[in-house]
């Protein structure tokens, strides 16, 4: 199996490309419609602000592709920027998002308890079983860097949960749709589990 990435020069690219590699995983460069409808399965990733991230995707004319990409049921995973933008909209800007699995981002309050951005090493705690985490321990690590966390509308699309301050979620699924706040890439072996679970799911 192969994994195509959204190249639109907001994301790690070659690093999940290597990680993907490392898990024995073909990675291919998608930047057009007709390369991302021609895809086995995609991963969005991304860093940087909302707006930023979904205007670049528009400007590229990726938006109904990977909407289109979505309902035809293959898998498309988002990661950091990547899952926000798979949302309705984000409390950081104003444009709309892919609408994929309702929801919102909003940031973590300012409340002088935990810094923000949310930036290191936390665990996850699954609300259910999945493909994406099968194999993983219970005490795996993933690294997260960001300022604002997902909510989704439907309980249901909710996987995971980390704890900063408060319990946010981490990880979605919504259908074929999935998503996590964190970076696999950055995430030694365990990230590299979860690349190697969407490759083969």
């Amino acid at each position: 199996m192969s994994v195509s990435l959204v190249d639109y020069g907001l994301g790690n690219l070659g690093s999940v490309a290597n990680m993907l590699k490392r898990a024995g995983t073909q990675a291919n460069f998608v930047s057009t419609p007709e390369e991302i409808l021609a895809s086995e399965r995609l991963l969005l990733p991304g860093v940087g602000a909302f707006d930023a991230g979904i205007n670049r995707l528009r400007d590229l004319g990726l938006v109904e592709p990977l909407r289109e990409f979505a309902a035809s049921g293959r898998p498309l995973f988002g990661i950091c920027l990547g899952m926000q933008l798979l949302l309705d909209r984000s409390e950081e800007g104003r444009a709309a998002g892919l609408g994929l699995v309702p929801g919102c981002s909003l940031r973590f309050p300012d409340s002088g308890r935990v810094p923000v951005p949310h930036m290191g090493w936390n665990t996850v705690d699954l609300i259910h079983e999945d493909p994406l985490v099968a194999g993983l321990p219970e005490d795996s690590r993933f690294y997260f860097v960001h300022s604002y966390r997902v909510v989704p509308d439907r309980h249901e699309d909710e996987l995971a949960y980390t704890d900063y301050g408060e319990r946010f979620v981490s990880m979605i699924r919504a259908g074929n749709v999935v998503g996590a706040q964190f970076h696999p890439e950055k995430s030694h072996a365990f990230g590299m589990a979860i690349l190697r679970n969407f490759a083969s799911t």
